[in-house]
């Protein structure tokens, strides 16, 4: 039962924490609207979405990380632990108890997205709201990503991914 919980705090965690970044960067988004667009803006969003939807939605999100996840969610279930439990979104995403390999990936990984964060919050509208309109799109493809992966994990008939465990 307490594996389960954990499985459950770990996706819960994780959905808040992706949930709110679309919920933040939507309102943003949504703002570029409110500007006169030029043809070049128009085109910039659409390169942003379909470039975004493409490589953090499809090739990192559904095809990388979340069956990832989603085995480490599965992995929880049957193997709580008091800190992995505690501490279960995190676990979930590899920041711990992973390959070493993997665990340098997700580290950097983070620090590069934190890093192009911070950039992109220099940049005037409507150049950041086309930008984060893309990146909203790619969110959003993996958070449908994680629970279709996660509902394959523990109700399909078998579920090959790899949670990646040292």
């Amino acid at each position: 039962m307490l594996g389960y919980l954990a499985a459950l705090w770990g996706i819960t965690g994780i959905s808040l924490l992706l949930g709110s970044a679309i919920y933040r960067l939507s309102s943003i988004g949504w703002q570029t609207f409110t500007y006169e667009l030029e043809w070049y803006h128009w085109l910039a969003m659409a390169v942003s979405i379909a470039f975004m939807g493409f490589a953090e939605g499809y090739r990192g999100f559904q095809k990388a990380w979340a069956p990832r996840v989603a085995a480490r969610i599965l992995y929880l279930s049957q193997n709580a632990s008091p800190l992995r439990v505690f501490l279960a979104p995190l676990f979930c995403m590899g920041f711990f108890s992973i390959v070493r390999k993997r665990m340098i990936v997700t580290y950097c990984l983070t620090l590069g997205i934190v890093g192009m964060v911070l950039l992109v919050h220099q940049l005037e509208q409507p150049w950041r709201g086309i930008i984060d309109l893309g990146v909203v799109t790619g969110l959003v493809w993996g958070v449908t990503s994680l629970f279709l992966f996660t509902l394959q994990a523990f109700f399909g008939q078998s579920f090959e991914h790899s949670p990646e465990m040292p």
